[in-house]
C-alpha cells in the first residue's frame, strides 16, 4: 500500500502544471532603431536568468509614448532618452501639468547620438542649410523630435523655416532614398541599421555640429553632451563627425518589485557581454556611465545594487 502510495504521488507530480512565469512588457520603440534589438536582447536575458519572469519587447513610438505606458502600467520598463525621462519626472516640457511623479531608473544604458543624414549631393553641409527644406524630425511623440526641436531652435530654427515630416527611422531613410525628404533626424545608438542600410544603396553624408551650435543646444537641455561619431561608423563615411548625445534610460515604475529591479539591475551590468552580442551600443552599459549620465531617481531596488558595488549615488537619483 505505502509502494501505491508512492506511485500516485509521483504521477500526480507528473501531471501538475508547472507556475506560469509572470510576463514583463519591455517598451521601445521602432523596428529601425536600437531600442527594439536591445529590449529584445534584455527581454531573452530576464527570461534565462530572473526565475518565474519573462519578458516580451514592444513596438512604440518611443521615449514620450514609453513614458505613459509605464505610468499607467501598460508596461513594466521602457527604453527613453534622458531628457524625456527628465521631463516625465519633473513635469516640464512636454509634460508640463501632468508630472508623472511613479517613474524610476534602473539605469542609464548607453548614449544616443544625434545623426542628421543626407544624400552626399543633396547640397546640405550645416545646420543652417536644412533651412528651407522637406526635413523628417522623427516618428511623433519620439525622443528623436524633441531632440530635434531642441537643436533647431536653440540655433534659431524654427518648424515654420522647414517644412516637418513626422516619420519613423525606416520611413526617413526611405523618405531620403526616394528623395521625398532633403534630410532627416536620428537620436539613436550609433550604429543603426535604418542609417546603415540607407548608406548601400545611396552615398549619404552625415550633418556635423558646430562647437557654437553643439554648446547652444546644451544650453537648451542640459541632457545633451559633445559626442563624435567615429570615422568609417557608416559605408562613405570618411571624416569624424561632431554632433550631441543623450543617455538612454531603463525606466520602471516606483511600483515595480524591489527584488525584481534589484535582479534585473543585477543582470544589466553583470551579464552585459550577453547584451553586446546583441547590439554594440551596450559597450556603453557600465556603472560608472549609468551613475554619471542618470538624471532623475533610482528605483530602490537599483540603489541597492548601486551601492552594493560601490557607487557614489547622487542627490537627485535617490527617491
Amino acid at each position: 500500500m505505502r509502494a501505491l502510495k508512492y506511485v500516485a504521488a509521483a504521477s500526480l507530480l507528473a501531471v501538475a502544471p508547472l507556475a506560469a512565469a509572470q510576463q514583463l512588457s519591455i517598451a521601445t520603440g521602432g523596428t529601425g532603431g536600437t531600442y527594439y534589438p536591445l529590449g529584445g536582447g534584455m527581454a531573452e536575458m530576464i527570461g534565462k536568468h530572473i526565475e518565474g519572469y519573462e519578458a516580451v519587447a514592444e513596438v512604440t513610438g518611443a521615449s514620450v509614448e514609453n513614458m505613459g505606458l509605464v505610468w499607467r502600467g501598460d508596461s513594466d520598463m521602457a527604453l527613453a532618452l534622458a531628457d524625456t525621462v527628465h521631463q516625465a519626472y519633473n513635469g516640464t516640457g512636454d509634460f508640463e501639468g501632468r508630472q508623472l511623479e511613479n517613474i524610476r531608473a534602473l539605469a542609464s544604458v548607453y548614449p544616443n547620438a544625434v545623426q542628421i543624414v543626407t544624400l552626399a549631393d543633396s547640397g546640405i553641409e550645416s545646420l543652417s542649410d536644412l533651412e528651407g527644406k522637406v526635413i523628417s524630425v522623427g516618428a511623433p511623440g519620439s525622443g528623436t523630435e524633441l531632440n530635434a526641436r531642441a537643436v533647431l531652435e536653440s540655433n534659431g530654427i524654427t518648424y515654420d523655416d522647414i517644412d516637418p515630416r513626422r516619420l519613423n527611422f525606416n520611413e526617413t531613410a526611405d523618405a531620403i532614398r526616394d528623395g521625398d525628404i532633403a534630410a532627416g533626424f536620428w537620436s539613436v545608438g550609433p550604429p543603426t541599421s535604418s542609417i546603415m542600410n540607407l548608406a548601400t544603396t545611396r552615398d549619404i553624408r552625415l550633418v556635423g555640429l558646430t562647437d557654437e551650435e553643439v554648446a547652444n543646444a546644451r544650453e537648451e537641455s542640459p541632457v545633451f553632451a559633445r559626442y563624435t561619431l567615429r570615422e568609417g561608423l557608416y559605408e562613405g563615411m570618411d571624416e569624424a563627425v561632431q554632433t550631441i548625445g543623450i543617455p538612454n534610460v531603463l525606466a520602471v515604475s516606483s511600483e515595480m518589485d524591489e527584488e525584481l529591479a534589484y535582479q534585473i539591475t543585477q543582470m544589466l551590468f553583470e551579464r552585459t557581454d550577453e547584451l553586446i552580442e546583441v547590439h554594440p551600443a551596450a559597450n556603453d552599459t557600465t556603472v560608472e556611465f549609468s551613475i554619471e549620465s542618470t538624471p532623475i531617481a533610482f528605483h530602490p531596488g537599483a540603489l541597492r545594487y548601486y551601492e552594493e558595488v560601490g557607487a557614489e549615488i547622487a542627490d537627485h537619483q535617490r527617491p
